[in-house]
């Protein structure tokens, strides 16, 4: 195999590739009423990405380790790691556990919930989304703990404001279809908010992702991702992006955050185990697509990195390399 060759068919676009694979499957759905004063405690989903849109009113967001951020109508908040967190009257509002208030299933996966009583509720539309594959889990872990768009702030290109209008209308006035309809806008908006977000801040040319939209960097990653079963080495991997070892190796490891050969390793880890979740794989097939010699390597390397012995495997957590 020529990998220069390959390398260069691989990817021209690293960050794009990652972005197609952000399929989500809806975990919950809800349509709130919020009555000042307001206070709920969202409880951590663990390998979820959660959204709100606000359609009336205002309300303070409260995510651990973030600053406070006033949310008003028309805005759009996501909360990428699925951490718990409070949506508040005021910045200092006692929160109770959104679980324990009454809700109205709608059937399916979508919801609407009334609290508190009095007048200008804040309405918003909140939701939780998984994504299932690897490489889209990476990327969305590699986001901050809050992204707040704002309508007005998008300035010519605004997006936000229209799909809101419509998630609006569909929840106000349910009709026919208005479930399917509603969740499908309400995935419009979480891809387009992230999109926006890696086009826009200057986070998003750091570390992981920046790495990924570097000439040389991102190239060698999608190598990495596409082709785990090729028996990479920091040479084959520093020849296939036109660099030297030495050089390679110290710009990957300052992007990244690890050396190279640790970040391959943990990708197959990843990979191995989220094919072990979904089932029906054998240990020898799964062995020798990822680069293992054998049954036994891969199963001595499965389990020194989770603790597990591959059969074992369970969809317990999501994995973040």
């Amino acid at each position: 195999m020529d990998i220069q060759v390959e390398a260069a068919s691989a990817a021209n676009d690293p960050l794009g590739r990652a972005l197609h694979l952000l399929r989500m499957t809806g975990v919950i759905y809800c349509y709130s009423y919020l009555h000042p004063p307001l206070g709920i405690a969202l409880p951590p989903i663990p390998g979820c990405l959660m959204f709100h849109a606000i359609t009336a009113g205002e309300c303070w967001l409260r995510v651990p380790g973030a600053e406070p951020v006033l949310l008003r109508a028309g805005d759009f908040a996501l909360v990428p790691r699925g951490e718990g967190h409070d949506l508040l009257s005021t910045a200092t509002s006692r929160a109770d556990a959104f679980f324990g208030l009454p809700r109205v299933q709608l059937g399916g996966r979508f919801e609407i919930m009334r609290h508190g009583e009095g007048t200008a509720p804040v309405s918003l539309v909140c939701g939780a989304v998984r994504f299932d594959d690897v490489l889209a889990r990476r990327l969305v872990h590699a986001l901050p703990r809050q992204i707040v768009l704002s309508g007005q702030a998008l300035g010519p290109s605004n997006w936000l404001s229209p799909i809101l209008a419509l998630l609006q209308e569909e929840v106000q006035h349910l009709k026919p279809g208005g479930e399917a309809v509603a969740t499908r806008l309400a995935d419009v908006l979480v891809l387009q908010a992230i999109r926006t977000w890696l086009q826009n801040d200057p986070g998003a040319r750091t570390g992981w992702l920046g790495a990924l939209q570097d000439a040389q960097l991102g190239p060698a990653l999608v190598l990495m991702h596409e082709q785990p079963g090729t028996p990479w080495t920091l040479a084959s991997l520093a020849s296939a992006v036109a660099m030297s070892r030495s050089a390679f190796a110290a710009r990957f490891a300052a992007s990244v955050g690890m050396p190279v050969m640790q970040y391959l390793t943990l990708w197959r880890m990843a990979l191995a185990q989220s094919r072990l979740q979904e089932g029906q794989v054998r240990l020898a097939e799964l062995a020798d697509s990822l680069g293992y010699q054998s049954e036994a390597a891969f199963s001595r390397a499965y389990k020194r990195w989770s603790g597990r012995s591959p059969g074992s495997e369970r969809r317990v957590e999501d994995v973040a390399i």
